[in-house]
């Protein structure tokens, strides 16, 4: 998946710190990030690729924020760009993050974004409106009139893999532009285990009633803010799918040996665990 980086270390302990020349800038416009590739692999610029004078001035003011560190390498992010900058790097939609190579810059990428979002919807305080600053200490930011503090925004939401013997559920979404088969999904709400997000969520988006809840494994998602935790279960009810459109396009169940594999950049929890059923992981 998008996070499993090793050999590679992610350090995301807020340092206040400048950056030095061979620092990783990200830069990010909207849903677009900054960026240089080949066919086969791409680089964000550094700190050593702007021209002097920027360099001097964004070390000197609040231009830049420290975002995290990967093994000895720091990544900062920058709100303005240069009037020019180096040949070859362009904006690329961060889906490019999902099969993007090293997998670690990738990563950084859309880990990064994250935080981009974070900061640029955090600017207000939400209780007196007043204008917010970065905390000096740790990733925060803080209202000096009412003292609100706000914290990096992450919502839990489960992935379910249903069963029945030998199928699986596969679904694809409604209005989206994604596309391609999925999984039932969903946040959890307030006041709610996760085991009774994934019971109601499939409730509410094929009419089906499952049993055998089991976690599998879970997975940070920046595209969305979102910490994903996956969990097959088995189909208890009678299999009569009734499909709430206005979520889904459509919702079918596969053989075992019929699930289509569509996702080849092994990025997201919900087509491991597909390929995990299909491998035959998961019994009857």
């Amino acid at each position: 998946m998008i996070q499993d980086i090793a050999p590679h270390q992610y350090d995301n302990t807020y340092h206040n710190q400048p950056p030095c020349p061979d620092s990783y800038i990200l830069y990010f416009e909207e849903r677009t990030a900054l960026l240089c590739h080949t066919e086969e692999t791409f680089d964000f610029p550094r700190f050593r690729d702007l021209p002097e004078d920027f360099t001097n001035e964004a070390e000197n003011s609040d231009s830049y924020t420290y975002l995290f560190s990967i093994d000895e390498e720091t990544f900062f992010l920058i709100n303005r760009l240069p009037a020019s900058m180096p040949e070859g790097f362009v904006m690329e939609n961060i889906q490019y993050f999902r099969g993007g190579a090293p997998r670690y810059l990738a990563f950084a990428g859309i880990t990064g974004y994250q935080l981009f979002v974070w900061y640029r919807s955090r600017q207000f305080c939400g209780r007196c409106g007043l204008r917010l600053r970065r905390d000096k200490k740790e990733r925060m930011m803080y209202c000096d009139n009412c003292h609100q503090a706000e914290y990096p925004k992450i919502s839990p939401a489960v992935i379910i893999g249903v069963t029945d013997g030998n199928r699986l559920l596969l679904s694809k979404y409604a209005g989206r532009g994604y596309k391609r088969y999925a999984l039932l999904a969903g946040f959890s709400e307030i006041g709610e285990t996760l085991e009774e997000t994934v019971k109601r969520e499939v409730m509410e988006e094929v009419g089906l009633k499952v049993t055998n809840i089991r976690y599998y494994k879970n997975q940070p998602w920046s595209f969305s803010d979102t910490l994903l935790v996956g969990f097959f279960c088995d189909l208890e009810s009678p299999d009569e799918i009734r499909l709430d459109q206005n979520e889904l396009a459509l919702a079918q169940w596969f053989e075992r040996e019929d699930i289509p594999l569509e996702d080849d950049t092994h990025a997201s929890l919900t087509h491991e665990m597909i390929r995990y059923f299909k491998d035959g992981h998961v019994n009857p």
